[in-house]
């Protein structure tokens, strides 16, 4: 039977960029990149061109369309480039406002109105995704989760491996669906996971009652809603079941000034085409 394969993805680019405003001397930003990173925009961050561009053209690559960036209501420099001096051929760009910085489950509510009754990408704005790995999730009929394996995030992106143990995991049960995304385990919980570990880049494929399950949550400790707390919910509750898209290959993280450089490197020579 053949699948319609969606061809909308929301991008979450609410983020305060905390990390990256904050002064670090032993990083070397060129003036252009140290006034943009002082702002917080790490979508913006000039690699050349923004390094939302590098996202959003391998979302094209893997056949997405349109595109809903959920900004901020002050973000008046992610509307005026990507809704104004831009001008796409590949793909179309909408904006959802997401009032309040809440929580990632509360910015993919804010793209409701975007998704309507289709499936639906989400990714961040300060990851590069592998265009294969979008397109694999894309290929998925339902709801789907793409996690990457831990030893090639190593071989191939730039995050160092003591950061890299702080990520979220995500476990499989025996049909190659997600049972749940462990949020920084600790070493003893890692320790007992089987081999080879598979992270989760917060790369989501999802069908619209994903919405029910955003509002159904309260607040995580750290007071915010949480994406994974969403699923979790659509999993135990709702029923939904989220295929795994096993990937062996880098998602490159841009969070803070160190990583402007190791970031520029790996994207060297990548063309851009939106």
């Amino acid at each position: 039977m053949h699948t319609i394969q969606t061809d909308k993805i929301v991008v979450l680019a609410r983020g305060l960029g905390t990390r990256m405003r904050r002064a670090d001397q032993s990083t070397s930003l060129d003036d252009r990149q140290a006034a943009v990173a002082q702002t917080g925009v790490k979508a913006l961050i000039p690699i050349g061109r923004p390094f939302l561009d590098y996202v959003l053209s391998a979302a094209a690559e893997a056949g997405y369309r349109r595109v809903c960036l959920v900004v901020g209501p002050q973000q008046d420099e992610l509307r005026n480039y990507y809704g104004r001096q831009l001008q796409p051929r590949r793909i179309t760009v909408d904006f959802a406002v997401q009032e309040e910085p809440k929580g990632t489950a509360d910015a993919v509510s804010a793209a409701e109105s975007f998704a309507g009754d289709d499936s639906f990408a989400v990714i961040n704005s300060d990851n590069y995704y592998p265009a294969e790995a979008l397109r694999a999730l894309r290929r998925q009929p339902g709801s789907a989760v793409a996690l990457f394996e831990q030893e090639s995030m190593l071989a191939g992106g730039n995050v160092p491996e003591e950061r890299l143990r702080q990520f979220a995991v995500g476990q499989t049960d025996g049909e190659g669906f997600l049972e749940r995304i462990l949020e920084k385990p600790d070493p003893q919980t890692l320790g007992r996971l089987p081999r080879p570990l598979w992270l989760s880049m917060n790369c989501w494929q999802f069908r619209p009652v994903i919405f029910a399950a955003c509002r159904a949550i309260g607040p995580s400790p750290r007071g915010e809603l949480e994406l994974p707390d969403a699923v979790q919910h659509a999993v135990d509750v709702l029923g939904e079941r989220f295929r795994v898209v096993a990937v062996r290959a880098a998602v490159l993280d841009l969070s803070s000034r160190q990583d402007v450089a190791t970031v520029a490197a790996r994207l060297a020579g990548t063309e851009v085409e939106l």
